[in-house]
């Protein structure tokens, strides 16, 4: 018999745990992993922001966003997982936390 009530010491709260985690968004199951490189998050991060303040267009974000990230050197076979993977660098603040909920 294990004990279900087993008491917590500080070290275990301070240990990371991805456990549970999942990305809300699928990827497609290919071979053609493209590494994301640093700069071209950085790109989509200052050049296509969407907070999801009620005074910004999620359309014209979404315009915006496929316009910077078609501009990159892709090859079409990776083109859409390279699209999924930056698409959550582009969300910040509210934007981002719906997002994270879709899940829930």
């Amino acid at each position: 018999m294990g004990d279900t009530n087993r008491i917590c010491t500080l070290g275990d709260y301070s240990k990371l745990s991805h456990e549970g985690y999942r990305n809300t968004i699928e990827l497609p199951v290919r071979n053609n992993v493209v590494p994301l490189r640093s700069d071209t998050i950085r790109l989509v991060q200052n050049g296509c922001s969407f907070h999801g303040l009620w005074s910004e267009d999620p359309n014209q974000h979404l315009k915006d966003f496929l316009k910077l990230v078609d501009s990159l050197d892709l090859d079409g076979a990776s083109r859409e997982r390279t699209r999924l993977c930056l698409f959550p660098f582009s969300l910040r603040d509210q934007a981002s936390n719906w997002l994270e909920r879709l899940l829930t």
